[in-house]
């Protein structure tokens, strides 16, 4: 099912060292979105696979840092190498894109792209499909930037915000009547607690999924715009590539840029945003309640068929744990158990965002080992 014509992009992001708050699972040396969660391939897998499916895989690139380089090659040896654009150091979600608006501007100046983060899950793959063909769509325009937001079903402070504003009644572009189009008003990072309710109550808020889609030109334009000094590195990263300069040229500019996120350096000022309402199962799987929602549905909260669980008098609990280990639960409920080698993690459910404080204490501990 793939989208008409060879212009489509998907950059997937696959930096940094963060998701730590699905610990013990996921560690410094095998980042969140290099880990199986759910026994069927790790997230850059799935990721790179749903994108596959409607895109060639020539048109898929990957930005990560050195460490996830050689996780890609080590784990994905059929992914073109020239593909995976590599930061010197994490600068946040800005820096990121712009490295690969300017490789993919080099190669294809009438590209649109699709920048997704690797550790999203979706469950309704076809939804997804069309909705991102609906965004594709939107952004051929050269002057539409789109983005995906979400229905909001609670109010959660470790998720961005984004504030509708007017429908859009591009009849002309949306082929299929169930996607809403709006213009955007306000990208909220994230808020506390009360400021959530406050932006469910309203009615206007969705979650902000991570995924933009745009035309080449539109994104340059914005980059020069609203970040001018991050528009003159990539200008010098689009000059050195494919020369003997281009790996010194990305170290040097990665050495003195400020990590900034492509909502607060562009999305808030930039000229005509709109926001594509999708519903196709996102989860951000940010932690361990996140993981459970997802196994839950599929019937394996309580380790399913495990014959080396054993629970005697319990209700309700969540255990991940290594096949070959036996391991026994008396009298306990609603409690989340993660096992591994060398780590145990045992919380209430509803919990599992503290996970952040044993975090904070390992580290503070010197117990780096661990993380």
């Amino acid at each position: 099912m793939q989208f008409p014509g060879k212009h489509v992009y998907a950059v997937i992001m696959a930096g940094g060292t963060g998701g730590l708050m699905l610990w013990p699972y996921s560690r410094k040396k095998t980042p969140k979105q290099f880990i199986d969660v759910f026994s069927s391939g790790t997230m850059i897998e799935s990721a790179i696979a749903r994108m596959r499916d409607f895109m060639l895989l020539e048109n898929i690139y990957v930005v990560t840092n050195a460490q996830g380089e050689m996780m890609m090659w080590q784990s994905l040896p059929w992914f073109p190498r020239e593909n995976i654009l590599v930061e010197p150091v994490a600068r946040d979600t800005a820096p990121c894109i712009a490295l690969a608006t300017a490789y993919i501007r080099k190669r294809d100046p009438d590209a649109v792209m699709i920048v997704i983060p690797a550790d999203l899950l979706v469950l309704d793959e076809q939804a997804f499909a069309e909705i991102l063909k609906a965004g594709v769509a939107v952004a051929q325009d050269r002057e539409s930037i789109a983005t995906i937001g979400i229905t909001p079903d609670r109010p959660e402070p470790e998720y961005g915000y984004i504030q509708i504003g007017k429908p859009r009644t591009d009849k002309n572009i949306l082929q299929d009547s169930s996607i809403s189009l709006f213009t955007v008003r306000v990208f909220a990072e994230k808020p506390d607690i009360k400021t959530a309710q406050e932006f469910i109550d309203s009615g206007d808020f969705y979650w902000n999924s991570g995924i933009f889609i745009w035309h080449i030109d539109a994104i340059r334009r914005e980059f020069e715009r609203s970040m001018p000094d991050l528009y003159k590195d990539l200008q010098s990263i689009y000059d050195s590539i494919g020369s003997d300069r281009e790996k010194a040229v990305i170290e040097d500019v990665y050495s003195w840029i400020h990590p900034v996120s492509i909502a607060y350096g562009i999305m808030e000022n930039a000229e005509s945003v709109c926001m594509l309402a999708g519903n196709f199962g996102w989860t951000d799987l940010g932690n361990w309640d996140d993981v459970l929602k997802i196994e839950r549905k599929d019937g394996k909260e309580t380790g399913g068929t495990d014959s080396t669980l054993v629970q005697v008098d319990t209700a309700n609990n969540f255990i991940k744990k290594p096949g070959n280990k036996a391991v026994a639960i008396v009298g306990l409920e609603d409690i989340i158990v993660i096992d591994t080698k060398d780590a145990l993690l045992i919380c209430c459910k509803g919990r599992s965002q503290d996970v952040r404080k044993v975090v904070d204490v390992l580290r503070r501990e010197g117990l780096e080992d661990y993380l």
